[in-house]
Parts: C-alpha cells; structure tokens; sequence
C-alpha cells in the first residue's frame, strides 16, 4: 500500500452532492478531486474494493444542471475528523471528458497565481 500521493489533489471549500446513479439517492460530498480519483465525505462508510456508479450534478453558468457519470473503485475509508462523516477514497474507472473539464475548473477557480510585480 501506498503512503504518499503522487497526484495533487485539490480540496473543496464546500461540496457538491455525489448520488448513487442508478437509484439518485446521494451518497455523500465531493471532498477533493484530481484527474485519476476523488474523496468522498458521507455519513456511513463506505464498503472498500466494489466498483460505485457515481453520479455528480453540476451546475452550469445557464441554470441547466450538467450531469457526470463516474464509475469510480473504493480503495479506502475511515472515519473523519467529524464525527458521524466519513471519507472515502475513489480510483476513476471510467469518466467523461465533462468531469476533465471540472477537475481543471476547480484547480483553475482555487488556485493562486503570482501578481505581476513589474507595474
């Protein structure tokens, strides 16, 4: 087992709701995300080594709520530093170019960038 992560993940200030595809009954929270995998924060653990159907629900700039499709692998959960939450740890299995598209947003809206000091 791995102990350090090689992927920069990037956390979440708030989250957006994570639902069970088939069934549209949520799981949890996105926590952070990175290209290859996510955390999710829920109130009931989550069983490590089945494949989830996830599905996030996005919204765009025009009111519309954009739905990814996520097939995602648990390779890990404990409990979180809040009590009654838990983490859990996803491998993406399949993911649409329209998650790419979040993970890059997400980096680009939280991240920081140097002011140009030369004016």
């Amino acid at each position: 087992m791995f102990t350090e992560r090689r992927i920069e993940r990037h956390q979440l200030p708030y989250f957006l709701k994570v639902f069970n595809r088939y069934t549209d009954q949520p799981i949890g929270y996105l926590g952070n995300v990175s290209e290859s995998g996510l955390m999710l924060i829920s109130s009931l653990p989550l069983l490590v080594g089945p494949d989830f159907e996830l599905q996030l629900k996005v919204p765009g700039r025009d009111g519309v709520i954009h739905l990814i499709n996520l097939t995602a692998s648990c390779l890990w959960c404990h409990e979180d530093e809040t009590p009654g939450h838990y983490d859990s740890g996803f491998m993406l299995l399949q993911a649409p170019r329209e998650y790419e598209q979040l993970v890059s947003a997400l980096r680009d809206y939280f991240s920081f960038y140097p002011l140009n000091a030369s004016a």
